[in-house]
């Protein structure tokens, strides 16, 4: 693996760590206690200036006691209220506030580099994933290998009665291109988990650092306005849902491989292996292009505690799958939405205006497509070129994005467990506010009103 075994690792962490600075919150000092909440609240907040309240304060305590502005920060609830809903069961439950920790030292670091919340969840997503994999890896038992190769003959059968058994043929043509090739290597071993941590990085950046609500006194926001460097108008919701979503697919995924393990195509020409089923794994001629002396060999998929039997589903184009849709999909600031028309006045020369026309994607949008489209796309090349999955992991992969796209906010039913976690290390996370109206509206509106894609932009 060479110089690959630590400058993977460090590209992660500078990932990471270079994530947290940029998305960094401006305006907050951590360095000097704060005795009252409302004098330095983070940008990541939305608070009615006139009525000096904090909103989170007052939303956590919702149902509990008056909203008065009048109530001070010490006379703020010690429970909050969270909702369990798991298929059709619906309960209500009191879990410890945590915004009594607010004033301690790791919470101000996590209200100046909000970012750092998300590192903790990426990595606690990742190594729940990758320890469940170790176990399965180390507990394999020969019979479990047998097992898995059957599977991927069985998968090639499958795909021969489709007529989509084209991994042959294409990673074929793709080896009459050495050079092409090597850059494929390298995007397959290379791309999967730095690629994700960069789009996580950069959709937080868009859809919540720069529709920050910086609140100054004297500030008025204006509704539907426009700012300098405007973010997406989805807001945190859109981010907090594709993180949940990852978290998801990590879970169904170590479930199917777990129950069903399937060998890559590139184990079926194993020169090692005479048992059963030799002959016919051995004869479909696949090459493992990535992990011989000439490849682009990686410590994520090359190592004893990986478990090289998980093909079906693939999570590389899974995840790949997930940010091309994100990407493709994202909800634009509205002058990044501007699109212009071609009209065909040749149709309708008295009145031009009611000619047919052709409305072209702004140049935000048309980027945005076709980023979201390519993307998947190549991982989808680079995964069957180097014969690591078969095409139905691929399809299994975007099955599996699907489900996890659509029932991802199961895992807000944690959300009791991680109150009680972060009582217990007395720490008070930073809490993204919806995109809404701050001001105009009394406060249960801006938490019963409020609309996603209703930009606020507060002026400086």
């Amino acid at each position: 693996m060479g110089a690959g075994a630590f400058l993977e690792p460090l590209a992660v962490v500078t990932l990471l760590f270079g994530g947290a600075w940029v998305n960094r919150a401006t305006d907050y000092r951590f360095t000097t206690r704060n005795q009252h909440w409302d004098k330095a609240l983070p940008e990541a907040y939305g608070v009615d200036v006139n009525a000096d309240l904090d909103i989170e304060e007052a939303r956590l305590a919702q149902g509990k006691r008056s909203l008065s502005p009048s109530l001070l920060p010490s006379q703020e609830n010690k429970w909050r209220e969270r909702e369990i809903k798991i298929m059709g069961y619906h309960r209500v439950i009191e879990t410890p506030n945590t915004a009594v920790f607010r004033n301690r030292f790791l919470s101000r670091i996590l209200h100046k580099f909000p970012f750092l919340v998300e590192g903790w969840y990426w990595a606690l997503i990742y190594w729940v994933y990758q320890l469940g994999r170790a176990f399965t890896a180390v507990t394999l038992v020969e019979g479990t290998v047998h097992v898995a190769r059957r599977h991927a003959i069985q998968v090639i059968e499958w795909e021969q009665r489709l007529h989509i058994f084209w991994e042959i043929p294409i990673q074929g043509f793709f080896m009459s291109y050495p050079r092409l090739l090597t850059y494929i290597n390298w995007l397959y071993s290379f791309i999967h988990i730095p690629g994700t941590i960069a789009f996580l990085v950069w959709l937080y950046y868009y859809t919540v650092t720069r529709n920050r609500l910086v609140q100054h006194r004297g500030s008025s926001p204006q509704v539907g306005g426009q700012s300098s460097s405007p973010g997406s108008t989805s807001g945190p919701l859109l981010y907090e849902a594709r993180r949940r979503t990852m978290a998801v697919c990590n879970l169904l995924a170590f479930i199917v491989f777990t129950v069903w393990p399937c060998m890559p195509p590139r184990l079926l020409s194993d020169p090692d292996y005479n048992g059963p089923q030799a002959a016919l794994a051995k004869s479909f001629g696949f090459v493992d292009t990535v992990h011989d002396k000439d490849g682009a060999s990686s410590i994520w998929t090359q190592n004893r505690f990986c478990n090289q039997y998980a093909a079906m589903p693939s999570l590389h184009f899974g995840y790949s799958l997930l940010v091309g849709l994100t990407i493709m999909t994202i909800p634009l600031a509205p002058e990044h939405r501007r699109s212009k028309s071609i009209y065909f006045p040749l149709f309708n020369n008295s009145h031009p205006e009611l000619a047919p026309q052709i409305r072209l994607p702004s140049t935000r949008q048309a980027a945005c497509w076709t980023v979201g489209f390519l993307y998947p796309f190549s991982i989808l090349i680079a995964i069957v070129s180097t014969a690591n999955h078969f095409i139905l992991d691929a399809v299994a992969g975007a099955v599996i994005c699907g489900i996890g796209w659509i029932i991802n906010d199961v895992l807000l039913n944690l959300l009791a467990l991680e109150d009680w976690f972060l009582w217990v290390v007395r720490i008070h996370k930073p809490v993204q506010m919806p995109l809404g109206r701050t001001r105009g509206l009394d406060l249960e509106e801006k938490f019963e009103g409020w609309h996603p894609e209703t930009p606020v932009v507060v002026n400086m």
